[in-house]
């Protein structure tokens, strides 16, 4: 009776000043990324080698929502991927006056920016694939966003877990949502009671001494949050311990653009449990 007790005491617990207020701000963080990187892309057009032109007119392979008809080219060879802007096209390759370079990929970590107007254009490669991905910075979507929606606080959904580090060697197969699979390294493990259930989580990313980020799938992601798995991101493990709050479990950039290529949860990570806690989707409205 009295475990039963301090569990409801718990439940009803509301969360105190300095937690709101730190909430408040990862919040405000969180809506600053979606504003500035996700809301604003604009297109995502998977090359075909060879020539792909681009530019605001539908006959080009690659359509942009603004600039010239026709822009240029970028052409795909092997791996390689250059792109050409046509003469009297005023744009930038690479912060640079170029008409013609040779550009990098974001895998690469310092990826080529291409300037035309308002879009910031740039590749990236997911697997196998290159493509381009097309940001405009005067986006309506980024301007009108209203905010995320977040089931009310629960304290009860923060909890202190115990983290097993991995050897190094083990890796899970974590799904996209372009239908690739992708085996990844973990950092461990971490385990938990929730509501009086014994849970275990797979850490995908991250290591003990800055915070370990975990993809996670649970019964909610039937109904009220987004079917593919929310991310969860943790403080540093300290003592073999660290603290999960599911109040601040989000919604991938998927949500809100068909322009992300979003990991999913893998298996090791859907959870049997309904977990009414972080952010929400709105399944009519939603991407």
């Amino acid at each position: 009776m009295l475990v039963l007790a301090a569990t409801i005491c718990l439940a009803l617990q509301p969360p105190d000043a300095a937690y709101l207020k730190d909430f408040e701000k990862w919040k405000l963080e969180l809506v600053d990324d979606l504003k500035q990187n996700w809301l604003p892309l604009a297109g995502l057009f998977w090359l075909k080698p060879g020539a792909n032109a681009f530019g605001a007119a539908d006959d080009n392979a690659i359509v942009l929502p603004s600039g010239p008809a026709h822009a240029g080219t970028f052409q795909l060879q092997g791996a390689d991927v250059s792109v050409e802007f046509l003469p009297g096209v005023a744009g930038k390759i690479g912060g640079k006056t170029d008409v013609k370079a040779q550009i990098q990929a974001d895998v690469t970590g310092h990826p080529t920016v291409i300037e035309l107007g308002a879009l910031r254009i740039h590749l990236i490669k997911r697997g196998t694939r290159l493509g381009i991905r097309v940001k405009n910075l005067n986006s309506a979507a980024a301007r009108n966003y209203a905010g995320p929606v977040f089931f009310p606080l629960d304290m009860t959904y923060r909890v202190t877990a115990t983290f097993v580090p991995s050897d190094g060697k083990k890796t899970v197969d974590v799904p996209n949502v372009l239908g690739d699979v992708t085996p990844v390294p973990i950092s461990g493990e971490v385990h938990f009671k929730l509501n009086g259930q014994e849970l275990t989580l797979t850490a995908l990313g991250g290591d003990s001494a800055k915070g370990l980020t975990f993809v996670i799938n649970d019964l909610t992601s039937k109904t009220d949050t987004y079917p593919g798995g929310r991310f969860l991101d943790t403080d540093p493990v300290a003592d073999g311990k660290v603290v999960l709050d599911f109040n601040r479990a989000y919604s991938p950039p998927c949500a809100v653009t068909p322009y992300a290529t979003c990991p999913l949860a893998p298996k090791e990570n859907r959870l049997q449990v309904a977990i009414a806690a972080g952010e929400k989707y709105d399944r009519k409205h939603g991407r």
